[in-house]
């Protein structure tokens, strides 16, 4: 998550963290050091990044599940293409790691 959050802050920097201890970081190439307070200030952004990065990990295969109905050749049913809307605005208004560890995942209908 250290490293994580560096490149939050300086997307070029370079760096190696030893021990995955943040008090170990050795700045390379003139990467100017960014002082630890900022980093750890990164760590809750770091954490709901992550936590939406599984959420959309899973939500895009739930909806790839179910692609084959969407084809032109097939007729989606209501409640399917309920659920799939319902898939795809599952990230609408997270703002915090709180709010997506609390998503409920819609029942996928019968096909």
């Amino acid at each position: 998550m250290i490293d994580k959050a560096i490149k939050k802050i300086n997307a070029n920097a370079e760096f190696v963290i030893d021990e995955n201890n943040i008090n170990q970081i050795t700045w390379l190439n003139g990467t100017t050091p960014i002082p630890t307070a900022d980093i750890e200030a990164q760590f809750t952004a770091v954490e709901f990044d992550m936590a939406m990065e599984e959420l959309r990990f899973k939500r895009n295969n739930l909806l790839a599940d179910t692609d084959y109905l969407a084809l032109s050749d097939n007729t989606l049913s209501t409640d399917m293409a309920t659920y799939r809307t319902n898939l795809r605005n599952l990230t609408d208004g997270l703002t915090t790691k709180a709010d997506v560890d609390a998503v409920v995942f819609p029942t996928k209908p019968k096909e």
